[in-house]
């Protein structure tokens, strides 16, 4: 395998399923045996999950909330998350911790750097939850920044689709997907793979970006060992 350790970005809008808001417990177990099996083959995994099923502070935001509160709400929830996906794993027999950019001791260890990557020394799942701690940044670009800060082989970005495409294939019967991207295509282009700052991150520290459907059971898995699902942005790819 070239990825021993790996960061899985995860939409709060992952965790909904069917569901209109909120979280499906089937959904959440169903990624926590994902993970397990992955964990067994002694990849260490660290998370970033968002919190758009509960809160989204962009939506605050337009609706006339200050967006910097409406930030700090959304980062409440991601911990929400956080804490969900961390029962299901330890309830299949993963050990876990959560790490949070906002202190909250009660609940989660503050986030400190050496203290997660050596928790991922142990086979321990890592869950980044409550962003940077910072207003006005995505979960996206908190992805690519713990990548970076841990030194992960590879950012793992699991969405509803499978992969990255020119125009929105719900809305374009003929939207083409890309297997291979290089940055600076998907920053020139705008392709909405991640926002441009973890785009600019992860070019920055040579860091790979894997696309594709969280939906289809064992795609964790196929990641990880590099089979070829969804698409792949870097900087020695083509565009294909």
């Amino acid at each position: 395998m070239t990825y021993q350790r790996i960061l899985l970005k995860l939409s709060g809008e992952a965790l909904m399923g069917e569901l209109a808001y909120g979280i499906d417990p089937m959904i959440v177990q169903g990624i926590a045996e994902e993970v397990l099996e992955v964990v067994s083959m002694g990849v260490q995994v660290a998370i970033v999950v968002g919190g758009g099923n509960i809160f989204r502070g962009v939506k605050g935001a337009s609706a006339g909330m200050d967006r910097a509160t409406a930030d700090y709400i959304g980062m409440i929830a991601t911990v929400m998350n956080a804490m969900t996906l961390q029962d299901s794993l330890e309830r299949a027999g993963v050990p876990t911790r959560v790490q949070t950019a906002i202190e909250m001791k009660e609940v989660a260890e503050p986030y400190i750097r050496r203290r997660a990557i050596r928790h991922l020394e142990k086979q321990r799942v890592v869950i980044f939850g409550a962003g940077s701690g910072n207003p006005f940044f995505t979960t996206d670009t908190t992805a690519a920044l713990r990548a970076a800060e841990i030194n992960a082989d590879v950012v793992f970005k699991a969405t509803k689709v499978d992969g990255v495409y020119d125009s929105d294939p719900n809305k374009n019967p003929n939207a083409q997907r890309f297997n291979t991207l290089t940055y600076a295509h998907v920053l020139t282009q705008d392709l909405k793979v991640m926002d441009s700052t973890a785009i600019a991150l992860c070019k920055d520290n040579n860091i790979p970006i894997v696309v594709f459907d969280l939906s289809v059971r064992g795609n964790i898995r196929r990641a990880v060992m590099e089979e070829p699902i969804g698409t792949v942005v870097g900087g020695s790819c083509e565009i294909s």
